[in-house]
C-alpha cells in the first residue's frame, strides 16, 4: 500500500457514500464473477494491496472452495522513505510477514494458498513495467480469473501493475478484472473519470466486513506515520473507514 496520491482534498467516505453513481452501481452474483471451476488469480502491487482491494473477494473464494493464487509483486520495503523506524531492511522482512498474519486472518487456507512473491523495488514498477508482463505472465494459465488494481487508479504503481496484468491476461486467455483503490479518495469533481458502466458490486456479509477490517490492522508498519519526517499513515482513518462498506467494487 502506498499513502494516498495528491490527487485533490480527500472526499470524505461519507459523500462517496451517498453518491448517486455508487448507489446505482448494480450488484453482480458471485458464480457471475468467478465461474464455476475457475482459479482467481490476485495481484497486488505492494503487500496489503491485496485485503484492501479484496479482502472481501479473497473470503468468498476461499469459502466457496475456489482455488486461489496471491501474486505480490512488491516487497513493499519503500513505504517509508527516510524513516529510521522502518529502514528498507526491516520493512522488506517485517511486511511480508504483515501480509501472512492478515491472510491468517481472513481466514484463508495458507496451506493450499499459491502464494507468489515477486520482490521488485515498489516506488518504481511503472519503469519495470516491460519485466512485470513476462512475470506476472509465468503464473497464469487459460480460464483464470484475474484480478488487479485499475489502471488509471491514480498511483503509478497500481496502473503499471494493472496494466501488466491485463496484458498478461491477454495473453494467457485470463479473464481481466480491475479495482480502484485510491480513486475512492479522489475529490468530487474527479467521479466522472470512473467508468460506472463497468462497475459492479461484490456484497459482503457483516462477518466479512468484520474480518476484512481485522485482516487491514495486521499491517502495523501502515497504521502509524512519522509527523517528524512528514511521512503520514498509509492506512489512514479514511482508507479504514472505508473498510466498513458492504460490497467491493469490480470494474467488469
Amino acid at each position: 500500500m502506498k499513502a494516498i496520491p495528491a490527487i485533490d482534498s480527500i472526499w470524505p467516505s461519507q459523500i462517496w457514500n451517498s453518491a448517486r453513481s455508487l448507489a446505482e452501481v448494480p450488484a453482480i452474483k458471485f458464480d457471475m464473477l468467478v465461474p464455476a471451476g475457475s482459479r482467481a488469480v490476485i495481484v497486488a502491487p505492494h503487500p496489503g494491496d491485496e485485503v484492501i482491494a479484496t479482502g472481501g473477494l479473497l473470503q468468498v473464494l476461499a469459502h466457496h472452495g475456489h482455488p486461489i493464487e496471491l501474486i505480490s509483486v512488491s516487497d513493499g520495503s519503500a513505504s517509508h522513505p527516510g524513516s529510521e523506524v522502518w529502514p528498507e531492511r526491516r520493512l522488506s522482512v517485517f511486511r511480508p510477514q504483515e501480509s501472512a498474519e492478515a491472510l491468517r486472518r481472513l481466514g484463508l487456507p495458507l496451506h493450499s494458498l499459491k502464494w507468489i512473491r515477486g520482490g521488485f523495488a515498489d516506488r518504481a514498477l511503472s519503469e519495470r513495467e516491460h519485466q512485470l508482463v513476462p512475470f506476472i505472465s509465468r503464473y497464469l494459465r487459460p480460464g483464470d480469473v484475474v484480478f488487479s488494481t485499475w489502471r488509471a487508479d491514480g498511483n503509478l504503481d497500481h496502473e503499471a501493475v494493472g496494466r501488466a496484468a491485463a496484458k498478461a491476461a491477454a495473453q494467457m486467455g485470463a479473464c481481466f478484472h480491475e479495482i480502484p483503490v485510491w480513486a475512492w479518495h479522489w475529490s468530487p469533481r474527479e467521479e466522472h473519470q470512473i467508468p460506472w458502466h463497468r462497475a459492479r458490486k461484490l456484497r459482503l456479509d457483516t462477518w466479512t466486513v468484520a474480518r476484512k477490517r481485522h485482516a487491514a490492522h495486521a499491517y502495523a508498519s501502515q497504521l502509524q506515520g512519522e509527523p517528524e519526517i512528514g511521512l503520514e499513515p498509509s492506512l489512514s482513518p479514511v482508507v479504514l473507514e472505508r473498510l466498513r462498506l458492504p460490497y467491493e467494487i469490480i470494474l467488469m
